[in-house]
């Protein structure tokens, strides 16, 4: 955001678009998405901003302004253009022009146009938004200039040539109203501007008026509705919100019609020191597969703002890059693992390869080192995995089905730096992975091998002893902990983890010193917890487990179970700089821990299960405390692992689960999971307010621990078509973007325009901006 400093604030934000759909441009001559958003702050005796935004998805708009040095109309001040669409800053208005997709048969249009020149063809769609009772007059300058310049060599006449034109971030109009300044700017691909509202100054002088449109109404949702000649746009009803010390609340908002085309807002009582909570945008979303079945489990991102997807892939027309180490299925009727790296765009692959052999594989979990290396993990059932020279295993020695795997990618995927099999003579799989700064990674999963490979000296060296249970169920799994070294030819220590029952490693996580701490579910009454943990005593059905390693694997820092008197599991687990661990799963327990002050103290289901203790029904549910339909967790341990410094429930009435947690740097925390639940909790702000299929949807949420109740919850939407569709991983980049992978079987899975992939079924990836 582009605001003057100030000791206090008070923001608006009046949220009118959102990509995908929530808004909707139909245009008979040019299909697209566009919008506009608008926003007002008010002020008291505070200093004050008002926020609005204009989103500009029809063609993409560029980040940068070019100052007007003779190449337009003299009127314009400054211009931006993109693909279709070009604004003009004008000193009393702005001007968006909107071309034809289909250009005229003697070649597209090479020359811009001026707004007046606009105005008169028939060939565009002009929309014109202007601030009723503004100054004719502001003060008009760019703000940080960037580097690089634009050249403008039309026609054979040097002397209308335009050189060295300079290129803005932010354009600013001083003085817009008395005490109002305006400041236009780009973020993500979006055009925002600001209104900056000065201690005093009136925030109800502040209204827009339309040109281009026939007519202006306000619909049943609340959205503003403009009917053009070509189509209507539509914005999305406001959305205002107030924030201070990082507490969030809503504050009421409306459109008002003021008659004509001028539009003007209505805003409920609020506290003026209260600042803006800005909601996201849905920066890309693309599917990714063939005419098989394919599936994305996890994802990362690197600092440059690509992301790195691994899963399974059915199809033979799975999406591959010329060069990439494997562009064919190997594994016939099976799946095979894939490796794809997306642009920071999510409009091309930078590679996309598949990973595996004859016999079947799966990618269960993805890494990321400084320099781009992939190392994934996961399970394989193929002798001819690709394994390389020198690598740790490279004969495949399950005995039944599959061995754990451990790859890694060199930077441009054409070939692999190391790739070796992690197994005994039993069934192995990996289901997390993670890198250090020196390029040891880190990995866990579940093993049924009593010869699984361990390092001497390490906590574990031996597989709990199968009892008769577990043996009759085929169940007798025990979590491992991996560490190899960067070049993947040896252990620096591995360890089994677990107890006499069935456990599962799901998920892994390495702080700054090199302690990793692994997450999962145990069934186990003696799974090995630590003196002075959290819960170092099992509960009744199954407990998600939390465990932090010491530095060589030869002892644990901590270990404890986590849950209630339900079934437990963590699916997904991060650390801070702190040392504290996050961890998120499903819980089936009414009394699953949590703290006071958390978003969601209560389980979602916990009437049903009141009514169900005090009408007991063994027909329907023999014993509550076991078929309780899950919530998702979100849970914070401090570094000793001895207490919970935030733990709350997230989900409705019906199923909910956390697959996938992230902590981005100001410590909000990012979760992503599934939900069947139509009262699954979300935000104003949010791309689906309601379950959008009939089978299950994804959700994403985030969630600062810090804000008490439910003011911490500072988004959370459904995400999915009318079918069903589920996500597997998250993760955020250095600016609090987050990334999402997952599956859906929804033919209108929502995407953006301008993705890599806009139909189809399987695996989809999507990047959410929050700003």
């Amino acid at each position: 955001m582009v605001t003057t400093p100030r000791t206090r604030s008070f923001r608006i934000l009046v949220c009118v678009a959102l990509i995908l759909s929530l808004l909707t441009f139909n245009a008979a001559v040019s299909p697209g998405l566009t919008s506009v958003t608008v926003a007002t702050a008010a002020p008291l005796s505070f200093d004050t901003a008002t926020r609005a935004r204009v989103n500009a998805t029809y063609g993409r708009l560029p980040l940068y302004f070019e100052a007007n040095q003779g190449q337009t109309d003299p009127q314009v001040k400054f211009l931006a253009r993109g693909g279709g669409q070009t604004l003009f800053l004008t000193p009393t208005e702005a001007v968006l022009v909107l071309t034809k997709a289909n250009p005229p048969a003697q070649g597209p249009q090479r020359t811009l146009i001026s707004p007046v020149a606009a105005r008169r063809a028939g060939a565009q769609a002009v929309v014109r938004m202007a601030f009723v009772g503004a100054s004719p007059q502001p003060r008009i300058a760019g703000q940080k200039e960037l580097a690089g310049n634009v050249n403008y060599f039309l026609g054979n006449d040097p002397a209308k040539w335009r050189t060295n034109v300079p290129i803005y971030a932010a354009v600013r109009y001083e003085g817009l109203y008395p005490g109002i300044d305006l400041v236009y700017y780009g973020n993500n691909r979006q055009l925002e501007y600001d209104l900056v509202v000065a201690p005093g100054a009136d925030p109800s002088q502040i209204a827009l008026t339309f040109e281009g449109a026939d007519r202006l109404e306000i619909d049943a949702n609340g959205d503003l509705v403009l009917h053009t000649a070509v189509g209507t746009i539509h914005q999305r009803r406001p959305i205002v919100y107030q924030q201070t010390n990082g507490i969030r609340s809503e504050v009421a908002g409306a459109y008002v019609l003021r008659g004509g085309n001028d539009i003007g807002f209505q805003v409920a009582a609020f506290d003026g020191s209260r600042p803006l909570i800005i909601d996201p945008v849905l920066a890309y979303s693309t599917l990714l597969g063939g005419s098989g079945w394919d599936a994305g489990y996890d994802i990362v991102v690197d600092a440059g703002g690509n992301a790195y997807v691994t899963g399974f892939a059915g199809s033979t027309d799975f999406p591959t890059t010329p060069g990439a180490f494997q562009t064919a299925l190997l594994s016939g009727p099976y799946y095979s693992a894939f490796v794809t790296k997306l642009n920071p765009t999510g409009s091309g692959l930078v590679y996309s390869t598949y990973l595996g052999g004859s016999g079947g594989e799966a990618g269960h979990a993805i890494a990321v080192d400084a320099a781009g290396h992939a190392y994934v993990t996961g399970a394989t059932g193929s002798p001819d995995f690709p394994t390389t020279l020198g690598a740790f295993q490279t004969v495949f020695s399950s005995g039944h089905y599959y061995n754990a795997f451990v790859t890694k990618l060199n930077p441009n995927g054409s070939g692999l730096i190391y790739s070796t099999y992690l197994g005994g003579s039993g069934d192995d799989a990996g289901s997390g992975i993670t890198v250090d700064a020196a390029g040891n990674a880190y990995v866990t999963g579940t093993s049924g091998s009593t010869d699984f490979p361990t390092t001497l000296g390490a906590f574990q060296t031996a597989h709990s002893p199968f009892n008769p249970r577990c043996e009759q169920l085929s169940i007798c799994f025990d979590a491992f902990v991996t560490k190899l070294n960067p070049i993947g030819s040896a252990l620096v220590y591995s360890t089994y983890l677990g107890g006499s029952e069935l456990e599962m490693g799901n998920a892994i996580a390495v702080d700054a010193a090199g302690s990793a701490y692994v997450t999962g579910y145990t069934y186990s009454m003696d799974f090995p917890t630590t003196p002075g943990a959290f819960h170092p005593t099992p509960g009744v059905v199954a407990d998600a487990f939390v465990t932090k390693l010491n530095l060589d694997g030869s002892g644990l820092a901590y270990s404890t179970y986590l849950g209630g008197s339900g079934g437990d599991a963590g699916y997904a687990i991060a650390v801070d700089a702190g040392g504290n661990a996050y961890v998120t799963g499903s819980t089936g327990s009414v009394n699953f821990p949590t703290t006071p002050g958390a978003f969601q103290p209560v389980h979602g289901s916990y009437y049903w299960f009141l009514w169900l203790t005090l009408h007991p029904d063994p027909n329907l549910c023999p014993n509550p405390n076991t078929c309780l339909p899950a919530d998702a967790f979100i849970t914070k341990l401090n570094p000793a692992g001895s207490a919970l410094v935030y733990s709350t429930y997230l989900g409705g009435k019906d199923s909910d689960g956390g697959s996938s947690i992230a902590i981005d740097a100001e410590g909000n925390v990012h979760v992503t999971g599934g939900t069947a639940s139509l009262n699954f909790p979300t935000t104003v702000d949010a791309f689906q307010h309601m379950l959008p299929g009939c089978c299950g949807s994804a959700f994403v949420a985030k969630i600062n621990p810090s804000y008490p109740g439910v003011l911490g919850l500072l988004y959370s939407t459904y995400l999915g078509g009318t079918y069903s569709d589920s996500s597997s991983g998250i993760a955020v980049d250095m600016g609090g973007n987050a990334y999402v992978v997952g599956t859906t079987s929804s033919s209108d899975f929502p995407t953006t325009p301008g993705a890599f992939q806009t139909s189809g079924r399987g695996a989809f990836i999507l990047k959410i901006g929050y700003r």
